[in-house]
């Protein structure tokens, strides 16, 4: 019984737009980035600039890095590589699943294992939440300050994402994924900007988007309009927007700061790590995820999440002055995205919508604390 309901989950799956959005379009758009990697390599062509890791500043403190989604995949792997890089790294762990707390704990145990001198310190926190937010970033003071620490941040890497293949709203009423992927990391960075700020050294901010942003997409569903209510969830499509509007997101806030005269000392970066073989798809129904990760594999593209998160580090460790460029492809190398990512219009749009929707929050959030107390 168990396998033939299986079996129509899979059928099911396999023979939706959805399916064939992720089978072709995405594989392609993973394409026509690595094709755009190699037309650089031609005298004629121009050349994107290549950027190499600096070393840690000499300061009398220790850097801290904020990472969400750090108990698996890249935010893992990125969460060691940085310890070994003299980071102090801050692990937001997802709070969703009632498993986090113990991934929480085996995840630095076993960085630990891996780097004895590791300074590791974990929180939970739920992005599709802007309580669970506010409760992060609050949590995060407190301990700055228990600590004796400088009250800033050197890092904010917004890696925590999922690929959910059923419609969920939040207890705000906004779509999981577009909250988690997209809005969740809007308002962590909001909230946490005036530790970055305050820094004595310059900071950054990384945003983890993806190739799948290439594909074309409903400007609409981005400025904030609802989502028609098909039969099937649009998963596929709801993913894209939601990385798309991440880096929409990142090249905004560059800008902003650039005005400010603050981009010199808090900069962004986005950056696309490939394909690689995370815990992504743990929705899709098994057989179909090991399907395509052994396509991928032997399409050579397949990246662990050691390896993939090459390109995060580069981001990561990047010259201070550099901001609002896109890496991709490990080896320090940047690409240009999607010719709509560069669009201001859309950009200041997509801005001031996330304002709104962060201010009502906030609202919210404050209004509850008031009525608690």
């Amino acid at each position: 019984m168990i396998q033939k309901k299986e079996l129509r989950e899979v059928l099911h799956f396999v023979f939706s737009l959805q399916f064939i959005r992720m089978a072709l379009f995405w594989i392609l758009s993973l394409f026509i980035l690595y094709f755009r990697l190699f037309i650089q390599t031609f005298p004629f062509s121009r050349k994107s600039s290549s950027f190499p890791r600096c070393p840690r500043a000499n300061t009398s403190f220790r850097p801290i890095c904020v990472i969400t989604g750090a108990t698996s995949g890249l935010g893992k792997a990125a969460a060691y590589a940085l310890s070994k890089e003299g980071f102090y790294v801050v692990l937001g762990a997802h709070s969703i699943s009632g498993r986090s707390s113990h991934l929480l704990s085996k995840t630095m145990i076993e960085i630990k294992e891996k780097n004895i001198d590791a300074h590791l310190k974990g929180f939970q926190v739920d992005l599709s939440s802007f309580h669970s937010v506010l409760k992060f970033k609050n949590s995060l003071e407190q301990w700055l300050s228990d600590s004796n620490m400088h009250s800033s941040i050197q890092l904010l890497i917004n890696n925590a994402g999922i690929l959910a293949t059923s419609c969920r709203l939040t207890s705000e009423g906004y779509d999981q994924m577009m909250a988690t992927n997209y809005m969740g990391a809007f308002s962590l960075t909001k909230l946490l900007l005036p530790l970055l700020r305050s820094s004595p050294v310059p900071s950054r901010i990384v945003n983890v988007s993806s190739f799948t942003h290439l594909n074309g997409v409903d400007e609409d569903a981005i400025i904030g309009k609802c989502f028609s209510r098909p039969k099937q969830y649009p998963c596929a499509r709801i993913y894209e927007y939601s990385k798309l509007c991440l880096l929409l997101f990142s090249y905004e806030l560059h800008r902003q700061l650039g005005h400010m005269h603050d981009s010199r000392h808090v900069s962004v970066i986005a950056v696309d790590p490939g394909a690689v073989e995370t815990n992504i798809m743990r929705e899709v129904p098994s057989c179909i995820s090991h399907m395509a990760f052994m396509v991928l594999k032997l399409l050579f593209v397949l990246q662990s999440p050691e390896n993939g998160v090459s390109s995060i580090l580069d981001a990561a460790l990047a010259p201070p002055e550099i901001s609002g460029l896109y890496f991709f492809g490990g080896k320090g190398r940047t690409v240009k995205s999607s010719a709509l990512s560069y669009n201001m219009k859309l950009a200041e749009k997509l801005w001031t919508t996330s304002c709104d929707l962060f201010l009502a929050s906030e609202q919210a959030a404050s209004l509850l604390a008031d009525h608690v107390s």
